[in-house]
């Protein structure tokens, strides 16, 4: 394997290489959590590898089977409905440092936390799905600039507590529900050492070839703590070294494909970037500020045979949607026009025209 192959074999992990006969939640089980902060854009994250279109993938997070929750990370994730008890015990405790460190600025310590998630859990239940700032109104917190970011921390706490998580849509607004309500406990429950094993392992094989460094960045986990998780699992996987680097994939990963044409437009955020520590294998480096910054904000990139060579803009109209391209490089018209059809599969999705600008 070399480090041109590695983008296209990530392809393949990611469900990226061909459309996949899977559901939305089956995608989202497969790779294990997918960031989803910018909630319309992750919702295209899913339908870019099936062929579901944006209303039956919003259909699944409605009714939890895919749920939105802060784990992982201090951000949103999508996880399967099987997955989110044994993530959230896994990863709370590293997410929770974030949370309660902040909201002490408040004047919020542990007694005061709980008694807050007590008054949320009555207000929701009963399957009783309530918009943040409803939330905050029943609390008494106003809605002012400074207060924005408590209540933002408080539901995130309430998250992690596996209190609540994402309810139905309310129009366009997003509310949170019980998460007892929506999805049931697991009898029984993963050590650390067997959740950590069972995340890297998902991790490699949906997001490999990958290192170290990419599954320690990607779970928020040390380095020291995944390379116990890899010394456990690595029976299971495939490597290579390339430069000194181990890249550990799914076993027999090599032999599933060859490599063809493929043109993808991508959500802002999608896992093809942002899942790595490092994104030379898809994007030059010269390139790079204009795809993602330094603080974090990814944009909506098109793919050309795995490898980044643009960004695009949606707009969604009443009758269509109007796409917007920036090219790193100049294009001639012809190429342009071979590169739009990659745009067919959001036009399906959408269940919309698209028109290019």
């Amino acid at each position: 394997m070399t480090h041109q192959e590695i983008s296209h074999y990530r392809l393949v992990s990611q469900k990226l290489y061909e459309t996949s006969p899977n559901s939305p939640q089956e995608i989202v089980h497969h790779l294990g959590a997918m960031q989803a902060q910018d909630y319309a854009m992750a919702k295209w994250a899913i339908g870019s590898r099936c062929d579901s279109t944006e209303k039956e993938i919003e259909e699944a997070i409605n009714s939890a089977q895919i749920i939105r929750s802060h784990i992982l990370r201090p951000t949103w994730h999508f996880v399967a409905a099987d997955d989110i008890y044994w993530m959230l015990d896994l990863s709370a405790p590293q997410v929770k440092r974030f949370t309660i460190s902040a909201l002490k600025k408040y004047g919020y310590d542990a007694k005061k936390l709980d008694q807050t998630n007590a008054e949320i859990e009555k207000m929701l239940s009963g399957n009783n799905h309530l918009t943040r700032d409803e939330i905050m109104q029943e609390l008494n917190i106003k809605k002012t600039s400074s207060d924005d970011f408590l209540s933002a921390a408080i539901m995130m706490n309430a998250e992690l507590d596996g209190l609540v998580c994402n309810g139905k849509m309310k129009g366009k607004q997003i509310t949170y529900s019980l998460l007892e309500e929506r999805v049931s406990k697991p009898k029984t429950k993963l050590t650390k050492e067997e959740a950590l094993a069972k995340l890297a392992l998902r991790y490699f094989t949906s997001h490999g070839p990958a290192t170290l460094l990419d599954f320690s960045w990607w779970s928020g986990f040390p380095p020291t703590t995944c390379k116990l998780a890899i010394i456990a699992i690595e029976l299971q996987l495939g490597s290579a070294e390339i430069e000194n680097q181990i890249y550990w994939f799914k076993k027999d990963f090599a032999d599933e494909t060859h490599f063809r044409e493929s043109v993808h437009f991508l959500p802002a955020f999608d896992e093809i970037l942002i899942s790595y520590k490092t994104r030379e294998a898809s994007i030059l480096t010269e390139h790079q500020s204009k795809a993602f910054t330094n603080n974090g904000i990814f944009k909506p990139i098109i793919l050309e045979n795995s490898k980044v060579i643009g960004t695009w803009k949606r707009t969604i109209k009443k009758d269509h949607a109007k796409i917007e391209t920036h090219f790193f490089s100049d294009t001639e018209t012809s190429k342009k026009e071979i590169l739009f059809k990659g745009i067919k599969a959001f036009e399906n999705y959408l269940e919309t025209k698209i028109v290019i600008d």
